[in-house]
C-alpha cells in the first residue's frame, strides 16, 4: 500500500509548529519513509501566524515548499479560524476530498454555514483535541501544545508513524539535534529542556503528553451540522 500524505500545520508564533513538523518528519524517516519538512513564518514574534508543511511518502518526493493540497490540516490555535490568523484563506483551502482537520480547542468553534457546506461537500472529517489544556495539565506549560497535537495526529492517522519513532525523534530534537529553523525556535527548545533535569525525563513526560493527546481526540460530524 502506497503511503503519501501532505500535511499543513497552521498556528501562531510560540506554539512550536516548526518543531512539531521537524519531529514528525524525523519520525517518518526513522520508520523507513521519506519526508520533506518546510517551515514558513513572517515576523518572528509571539502570536504571529506560522505554518509548517510536511510531506511523507514511501516513494521519492519531488515537491518542495508550501503544501497547497493537504490531506491533513492541523490547526494549532483557534484564532487561525476565528480571527483569520492564517497565511492560507479560508483555513481549509486546498483540503483534499475525504481529508482530515485536527483542531486544537476545548470547544467546537463557530463555522459559517458556507464553511460547513463546503467541508461537508468535501466529506472532510473534523477532529478536536484540547492540546493546550493537555499540555498545561501534564507538563505545566503551553509550549508542549505541539506535542499534544502530534498525539492527536496519531489518533486520527494511526498508521502514519510509530510511537517509538516519535519517542526517538523527540529525544533527538531535545538532545542536541542539528535542525534549528530560527533563534526563536532554539530559545523555545531551551525553555522546554530547562524544565527537566535529564533527557530521559523530558522524553517520558512528552510521551505522556502524546498519549493524553491521542486519548483526548473527538470527532465533530460536520455533515450533520451542515444539514441541520
Amino acid at each position: 500500500m502506497t503511503t503519501k500524505v501532505n500535511i499543513r500545520m497552521s498556528g501562531l508564533g510560540g506554539q512550536g509548529v516548526v518543531t512539531a513538523a521537524h519531529i514528525l518528519g524525523a519520525a517518518a524517516t526513522r520508520d523507513g519513509l521519506i519526508s520533506i519538512v518546510n517551515p514558513f513564518f513572517g515576523a518572528e514574534k509571539r502570536l504571529a501566524p506560522a505554518e509548517s508543511y510536511v510531506r511523507i511518502s514511501d516513494e521519492p518526493i519531488y515537491e518542495r515548499g508550501e503544501v497547497l493540497f493537504p490531506n491533513i490540516i492541523m490547526i494549532f490555535h483557534p484564532h487561525v479560524i476565528t480571527m483569520g490568523k492564517c497565511y492560507t484563506m479560508p483555513f481549509f483551502d486546498g483540503l483534499q476530498p475525504g481529508g482530515i482537520m485536527l483542531i486544537n480547542s476545548d470547544e467546537i468553534l463557530p463555522l459559517s454555514e458556507e464553511e460547513k457546506s463546503k467541508l461537508a461537500a468535501l466529506q472532510a472529517r473534523i477532529f478536536y483535541v484540547p492540546a493546550t489544556k493537555v499540555a498545561l495539565e501534564v507538563a505545566g506549560t503551553e509550549l508542549s501544545t505541539n506535542v499534544a497535537m502530534l498525539g492527536g495526529l496519531m489518533a486520527v492517522s494511526p498508521n502514519l508513524v510509530t510511537t517509538s519513532a516519535i519517542s526517538d525523534s523527540i529525544a533527538e530534537r531535545f538532545g542536541g539535534g542539528k535542525f534549528v529553523a530560527s533563534a526563536t525556535t532554539a530559545a523555545l527548545d531551551d525553555v522546554v529542556k530547562s524544565k527537566f533535569g535529564k533527557l530521559e525525563q523530558l522524553v517520558e513526560k512528552n510521551m505522556e503528553i502524546v498519549d493524553r493527546g491521542r486519548q483526548a481526540v473527538h470527532e465533530f460530524l460536520i455533515s450533520r451540522a451542515a444539514s441541520a
